[in-house]
């Protein structure tokens, strides 16, 4: 048993310096293959599949950019040319009918403004005519008045002076009677009496 052991332990012992042998080869092996290792793009070796690649991937993106990109750019910007144009014919339509609504609308306030002048006026003659007639119809009511005041007066008047004269003879017979001048006549005192007043 004991040489049983000592044999596993002496095989075991013997077996760890060759696998120790065998890392340190693997190891330095590793390090000089890494040494002597490019990097994958820059090695010559694979320069022809790299340029097959490069020119598929820029085909296919030529080709993407051609027929998917470029064409939805373009008719991006041909909907977003034709809306802005299509905006601005709208606009341009709404300003002509705007310009058109003010210059109604001013065209109406000027007819407006004549027609209120218009009636103002006439308004203003018809008011002057009917002043101007009831004026002349005063004024000829109050001519009528005064001549008819004028004849009352002067029927007045005349009356009064007749009753003056026939009151001036009898005061003037009284008097030649209480002066005892005699006996004059009631025509020849009126006739004093007219000759005296003038």
């Amino acid at each position: 048993m004991q040489g049983a052991e000592g044999t596993a332990t002496h095989g075991a012992e013997g077996m760890a310096p060759a696998a120790s042998g065998e890392m340190h080869t693997s190891t330095e092996a590793a390090g000089h293959g890494g040494g002597e290792a490019n990097f994958p793009p820059f090695d010559s070796s694979t320069f022809p599949s790299q340029l097959v690649w490069l020119a598929i991937t820029f085909g296919l993106f030529y080709y993407l950019m051609s027929k998917v990109v470029l064409p939805r750019i373009a008719q991006t910007l041909e909907q977003r040319h034709d809306r802005i144009a299509s905006d601005l014919a709208e606009a341009e339509r709404l300003k002509g009918e705007t310009d058109e609504a003010i210059a109604a609308y001013e065209q109406s306030l000027a007819e407006a403004r004549q027609r209120a002048n218009d009636i103002a006026k006439t308004t203003r003659e018809r008011v002057q005519q009917s002043i101007d007639a009831e004026r002349a119809e005063a004024e000829a009511g109050l001519v009528e008045r005064a001549a008819e005041a004028e004849k009352h007066i002067a029927e007045v008047k005349a009356k009064a002076m007749g009753e003056v004269d026939a009151i001036a003879t009898e005061t003037a017979e009284a008097l030649v009677t209480a002066l005892g001048g005699g006996k004059v006549t009631k025509a020849e005192l009126s006739k004093a009496v007219s000759a005296a007043r003038g």
